[in-house]
């Protein structure tokens, strides 16, 4: 679908044409392009200023039954998110018009001051996460994905750098993956549903698979994550992916919260909290996606990926408030909220994986609490680590793949607040303040001295609008981000 083509403008046929323009700086060479972009440039109500658009039909000098300007604005400031989605709204314009096969004409790499790479990356990344419809519950599927998205560059570069948009296509598919599974709903997305789902999808790349069901849940005393499941019909699971690579030096693990619906269970959530909560297992979709997408990619690394997957419901069974629950790990915690039912599975999917695998590295994705989008806002991640590099190479790889993240601190008298009565822990803070905090250190007493990072993605996983290459629903935060950190690690 992503093609990198050097072509003479002025023979091939396109549908549409799509040229950036720099309101202050010529970032064409081609002087097919630098004459058009003059004519448009000629019209009053284009100076190329931040997402001004105009469409031209039949120039003389392409062979283009349509060329439309896109205005970035001042050069300076120009980056590769500007670039990224500069492309997804072009992309869901032509879809919007029902066009399905778009060219774009690529800016010259060194008037930009970044390399080609990260020119033609950032604008297929753009391009190819806009290209996502999720109308499959519409009786009427009235909008079309594009069949083709090219990029017009020169000769030289399209036969070096002809490769990146296989790599390009095949990571936004997974991130694409992870949203069309945040965006399924709970009622076609039980937990015994989405276990299938993702094992499916898995052993069609070749990942070694394994479902511990409820009775080995049981036989293998999974207290925690019972007791979150206890409430619903539904039954639970934990999928292990494995991604085995001959020769590899280092296991890294991740494990994702895969909570298919959240009530709250007896503390049940009031108001609009509930109605999104289908997306509280957006850190299994991520992590499973992710799994998926290295293998298709053949990452060079041992990969696990550990999948706790629940329904949080109230019922005459369900978790209670007060109630005492022995870990995997063999801790007790005491459950001052129901609510609090994500770092519950997670525990026991960290301590499984750390005690069968060994990994040098484990992380955690997880729509775990709202305290952190007040913190960070709906746009960024909260990390948090026992390892200061590491917090700083992620929070690196969200800069490049803008999945941003942020660096929040785990201080040790903070765990004076998980303190119980009755059991070693507390599963929720004595205090209303610190919660991502709180939640994160919890975490932590279960990770013994294995390096591992927490990721909070609870703010940037589901958008409520759409945006420049993301429609609302599920963002599929988090697949991107962990391949780039993957190749960092």
């Amino acid at each position: 679908m992503l093609n990198l083509k050097s072509v003479d403008f002025k023979k091939q046929k396109m549908e549409i044409l799509a040229i950036p323009v720099c309101e202050n700086q010529d970032i064409h060479q081609d002087p097919v392009i630098q004459s058009v972009i003059e004519k448009a440039l000629a019209l009053d109500e284009f100076k190329a200023k931040k997402d001004e658009k105009v469409t031209l039909y039949d120039l003389p000098d392409l062979n283009a039954r349509r060329v439309m300007f896109v205005g970035l604005g001042k050069l300076e400031g120009l980056d590769r998110e500007k670039l990224r989605k500069m492309a997804g709204k072009t992309v869901k314009r032509c879809i919007k018009n029902a066009l399905d096969n778009l060219w774009f004409a690529v800016p010259a790499a060194e008037t930009l001051k970044l390399e080609p790479s990260e020119v033609i990356t950032a604008m297929q990344e753009g391009a190819c996460l806009a290209n996502f419809i999720f109308q499959k519950y519409k009786g009427e599927q009235d909008k079309k994905a594009l069949k083709q998205i090219n990029f017009a560059v020169e000769g030289r570069t399209a036969r070096k750098l002809g490769h990146l948009g296989a790599a390009v296509a095949t990571v936004c598919e997974g991130t694409l993956l992870a949203r069309d599974w945040i965006n399924t709903p709970s009622n076609d997305k039980t937990p015994e549903k989405f276990t299938r789902s993702i094992v499916s999808l898995a052993k069609k790349q070749r990942l070694k698979v394994q479902v511990i069901n409820e009775a080995q849940l049981k036989q293998k005393k999974f207290g925690a994550l019972l007791a979150v499941a206890a409430g619903s019909q539904s039954k639970p699971s934990m999928v292990i992916l494995e991604h085995k690579v001959a020769g590899a030096k280092k296991t890294v693990a991740l494990v994702g919260k895969g909570v298919t619906f959240d009530s709250g269970g007896l503390n049940i959530k009031t108001g609009g909290s509930m109605a999104d909560m289908k997306s509280d297992m957006s850190g299994a979709a991520a992590v499973a996606a992710t799994l998926i997408t290295a293998a298709r990619l053949k990452a060079k690394v041992n990969l696990i990926g550990a999948i706790p997957i629940v329904e949080n419901m109230p019922s005459g069974h369900a978790l209670r408030p007060g109630d005492i629950v022995r870990s995997y790990a063999g801790k007790t915690v005491e459950i001052g909220n129901t609510d609090a039912e994500g770092r519950l599975i997670l525990i026991d999917a960290i301590s499984y994986v750390i005690k069968r695998f060994k990994p040098q590295l484990i992380i955690d994705l997880a729509t775990l609490t709202g305290a952190c989008v007040i913190a960070l806002g709906e746009k960024i991640a909260g990390v948090f680590s026992n390892d200061d590099d590491l917090a700083a190479t992620i929070t690196a790889s969200g800069q490049k793949t803008h999945e941003r993240c942020w660096h929040m601190p785990l201080p040790d008298d903070y765990k004076e607040l998980l303190k119980s009565d009755f059991a070693d822990l507390n599963n929720i803070s004595g205090s209303r303040y610190g919660g991502a905090i709180t939640a994160a250190l919890f975490l932590s007493e279960f990770v013994e001295e294995t390096r591992w990072a927490h990721i909070d993605i609870a703010g940037p996983a589901y958008h409520k609008k759409e945006n420049a290459y993301c429609g609302p629903g599920g963002s599929g935060f988090g697949v991107r981000l962990l391949m780039d950190l993957l190749d960092r690690v």
